[in-house]
């Protein structure tokens, strides 16, 4: 086998290999002589059928297995002899007019990994900004809890319905007089005030008495979801049924043990733990968008361009889905366009953002055990119908590929924790909006300014990095043998400058609400 490099230029790599004719031609006569004893054919015994037969019988499929086994090989022994760290799958391509009988001349290019020095930890300083947890966000949230629990109890005789009070209605809808499909209901609970009809439905019932029967005239919104009722103005007759106050609630051990807890002081132990959970999520997106902020500022490396492409593509297929789902989708794509420049940077960013952690990780000893992988392929596994779980378990197990891009998330994870461990960390105290506003970055991937007042909803790509994704920027997807999932909704654009790696379990859809009559706000 003869290697000769042809082309060196930056991180793309070209070679030609030769394979002699010989060495695949010795190849064929091995295999030969493997399958021969296995060989029947009439007027032989098992065993004896000779081999100049057995390769005339089998010559095209053993030529084929034995230049594409030869192919293989010489590939690894290219990158082994070479010391490449291929980027993604080298480009290889057999010489025109190859034939059996003639040295087998092969055309390889490929891009390779930049050799990146693991940046010095030395100096490395983050702020960590906290959100206390007062006592009033912790009563606020029980009652919220008890407000959702809240009981009605019959008003009495004579009973004017306000705001706050519910009532209990027979509905009939029409449309230019005639009654429309969905527009009818009985024994309908309707908390006034509470925005579940559409507009002006509820606030015409104000004041009703139970009893009383009523017409009242609105107009459907504009973007109601029944075609036939967009815009348009209808009538609904309405029988009031009764009407009801919201009974009283105290804050107590006995509310708590109707919600299955012993105390308040437990209840309100559990509320605190919960919201003190949701801002330390909060807090550490916070942390992490500035530590990547901090590498890519300090790391301008080059970085394969298939990679590049690559992750391009996956964040363009999804603002391409996002624009799809836009009412004006004209609109948004001809914005997403616009910004198509920015998207490629945001990609770029992420590569080399996955390319620079992945080397942090290894040059400090970070890694993910086999429990742990183990515990991942469970938990992934749980995103498809029972009777493929096992069957994606066993595909993990037995590709690589598919493997890698699972373990990456949780890889991504431990760098980070790892980084975070050796910056100097200093701590300020913050309110929640000033936290969200603090992780809302602007587009040139620097932290925003912290103000007291959150920011107004940025673009995609604008948006600070909610879910960073790093790690093992080489994976590849998984293949197209894994079992297919149940339906799940399409994930939301990832745009934002999340590097490289996102985890292969898509969300498991939630359970289809139940159908709203017409006069309910959808």
């Amino acid at each position: 086998m003869q290697i000769v490099e042809t082309s060196n230029e930056g991180l793309k790599r070209a070679y030609t290999v030769t394979i002699a004719a010989g060495d695949i031609a010795a190849r064929i006569e091995g295999e030969v002589k493997k399958i021969a004893p296995q060989v029947r054919m009439p007027g032989f015994r098992p065993g004896k059928v000779p081999a100049n037969l057995v390769k005339k019988m089998h010559g095209p499929a053993l030529h084929q297995e034995a230049l594409n086994t030869s192919i293989r090989e010489a590939m690894d022994k290219l990158v082994a002899d070479h010391a490449l760290r291929p980027a993604m799958q080298p480009d290889v391509a057999l010489g025109e007019g190859y034939e059996e009988g003639k040295d087998a001349e092969l055309t390889v290019s490929l891009e390779v990994l930049p050799v990146i020095e693991a940046p010095s930890l030395e100096g490395l300083k983050l702020e960590k900004l906290t959100v206390p947890v007062a006592d009033e966000q912790v009563i606020e949230a029980i009652e919220r809890i008890a407000s959702g629990q809240k009981s009605f109890t019959d008003a009495g005789e004579g009973a004017v319905a306000k705001d706050g009070d519910q009532i209990v209605i027979d509905f009939l809808g029409k449309l230019d007089g005639e009654p429309f499909e969905g527009g009818a209901a009985e024994d309908t609970p309707l908390e006034l005030g509470a925005g579940r009809f559409i507009p002006g439905f509820e606030e015409q019932l104000v004041g009703v008495k139970a009893g009383e029967e009523k017409v009242i005239t609105v107009t459907f919104p504009e973007d109601y979801p029944a075609e036939n009722l967009k815009g348009k103005e209808a009538t609904f007759d309405i029988t009031v049924k009764a009407v009801k106050v919201p009974g009283e609630f105290t804050l107590d051990d006995e509310f708590a043990k109707a919600l299955g807890l012993e105390s308040l002081d437990m209840l309100k132990t559990l509320i605190r733990g919960q919201l003190e959970q949701e801002t330390a999520g909060l807090t550490r997106t916070q942390m992490k968008r500035q530590l990547l902020d901090v590498l890519a500022a300090g790391h301008d490396f080059a970085v394969p361009p298939s990679m590049v492409d690559a992750e391009f593509e996956q964040i363009w297929q999804q603002l391409l889905q996002e624009a799809e789902r836009e009412e004006d989708t004209e609109a948004a794509l001809k914005e997403i366009e616009a910004e198509k420049d920015d998207y490629r940077k945001i990609a770029e960013r992420r590569v080399r953002l996955g390319l620079l952690l992945s080397e942090i990780g290894q040059a400090n000893g970070v890694v993910v055990t086999q429990q742990e992988m183990e515990m991942l392929i469970r938990q992934a596994a749980q995103q498809y119908r029972e009777q493929d779980r096992q069957r994606f378990v066993d595909y993990v197990r037995s590709e690589p590929l598919a493997a890698a891009q699972l373990r990456a998330p949780l890889y991504e994870d431990k760098v980070v924790d790892f980084l975070f461990d050796k910056a100097e960390v200093t701590e300020r105290e913050v309110t929640r909006e000033e936290l969200q506003a603090a992780i809302e970055a602007d587009e040139n991937g620097e932290a925003a300014e912290v103000k007291s007042a959150p920011k107004k909803k940025a673009p995609a790509k604008k948006k600070a990095e909610a879910e960073e994704a790093p790690a093992e920027a080489a994976a590849e997807p998984a293949a197209e043998e894994a079992p297919k999932k149940k339906a799940a909704p399409k994930k939301k654009a990832a745009a934002e400058e999340a590097p490289a790696e996102e985890a292969a379990a898509a969300p498991k859809k939630k359970a289809a609400p139940k159908k709203k009559a017409a006069a309910e706000e959808a």
